[in-house]
């Protein structure tokens, strides 16, 4: 098992000030401030995906994850936009997937430099990148230390998942123990009491959600992130999936004009806040307002062109796959189309699910 023994040192020089600070306490003037390190990590005892190291500033977190594990230099930024800071080795479909799969699920920011990305987006794509490294191990400290605790904590859950489901190992060190529910690691050591434990997965902390029927305006509050464009036909009705009152997810649904039946109710825009993607809020909020519609005679059909909604879709057993990304329509002639954007390579999916009470739906459809 990797041990834990060494010793942090340094000189202390006996300027003016630090003798002035060391009369003003009372401090005792010494050669040298010496700290022992002292402990074991028994990680070889069983198999583990995901580690941390976790405690207060000072307890010496960076120092024994770096002698155990070698922190991950920093990654080098610059290109004109995010994904060209990936190396050109990976494909496309490669850091798409991984970009989705931690929630920077925003397309638009994809294109825009790092540096203009939020603290949020920055940590995320961050993460990404580490994931494809193809290192043995993905080592980071002060992990989750610039981004928000909401941030923090949906970011940790989309990381584990990608990290548990490609088998990769990870280690962290975080002086924030709000992450632990979240991030769901195999073992914790606490450099403070010199103790480690191994944890049993859980399931993550509940979210109380609400949806609410709510104004056009609130399309302005989401427009910016959604994949293909800020345009949203003003007779849509509107519905918001709030978490804590907090607005998260947005969907706009229309009448389809079908040429044959008038059943039918289309998606037009589904769309999640960034601080909140990699939860599936989207699919939360797609899948009650099918089973709300289906609640008054109406059959929900949705469009997505956007590879991770696709593949949200086509692993729910709540919706039926239409017709494939690409699939020839004998009616328009060409591939899919939606909103005018022919030849797009949108799927079709028809909620299938099960029925929302019809008090329940005719309340949240008024």
């Amino acid at each position: 098992m990797p041990g834990i023994d060494f010793v942090v040192s340094s000189v202390i020089s006996n300027t003016p000030r630090v003798k002035q600070l060391a009369s003003i306490f009372d401090v005792p003037l010494a050669q040298k401030s010496e700290i022992h390190f002292d402990g074991n990590l028994p990680i070889e005892d069983f198999d583990w995906n995901v580690g941390l190291i976790v405690g207060p500033s000072g307890c010496g977190k960076s120092s024994i994850l770096n002698r155990v594990f070698r922190i991950s230099p920093p990654l080098q930024w610059g290109a004109a936009s995010a994904i060209d800071d990936f190396p050109s080795s990976i494909s496309i479909q490669s850091i798409s997937e991984t970009c989705q799969s931690v929630g920077f699920n925003t397309i638009p920011a994809w294109m825009r430099p790092y540096a203009v990305l939020s603290n949020g987006e920055k940590f995320r794509v961050e993460m990404a990148r580490r994931l494809l490294s193809g290192v043995d191990t993905i080592v980071m400290d002060e992990f989750t230390s610039v981004v928000d605790r909401q941030v923090a904590q949906i970011g940790c859950h989309a990381v584990q998942k990608y990290v548990r489901k490609n088998n990769l190992k990870f280690v962290a060190a975080s002086c924030h123990f709000d992450i632990l529910d979240w991030l769901q690691p195999d073992w914790i050591f606490e450099p403070s009491t010199m103790s480690f434990s191994r944890r049993s997965l859980r399931p993550r902390p509940s979210l109380e959600v609400e949806i609410r029927r709510v104004g056009y305006e609130y399309w302005k509050i989401f427009s910016p992130f959604h994949y293909l464009t800020a345009e949203l036909n003003r007779s849509a009705q509107c519905f918001v999936l709030f978490v804590g009152g907090q607005p998260t997810s947005f969907s706009g649904m229309l009448h389809f004009p079908h040429p044959s039946v008038r059943d039918i109710k289309r998606c037009s825009r589904l769309v999640t806040l960034p601080d909140w993607q990699g939860l599936g809020l989207a699919m939360i909020l797609a899948e009650k307002m099918g089973a709300a519609y289906k609640a008054v005679g109406n059959r929900l059909r949705t469009y997505p062109a956007h590879p991770s909604l696709i593949r949200s879709f086509n692993k729910s057993d709540q919706w039926a796959l239409m017709k494939r990304p690409g699939e020839y329509s004998p009616r328009r002639g060409n591939t899919s189309e939606v909103d005018g954007f022919g030849g797009r390579p949108c799927a079709v999916f028809q909620y299938k699910g099960e029925v929302m009470n019809a008090e329940d739906a005719r309340r949240l459809l008024a």
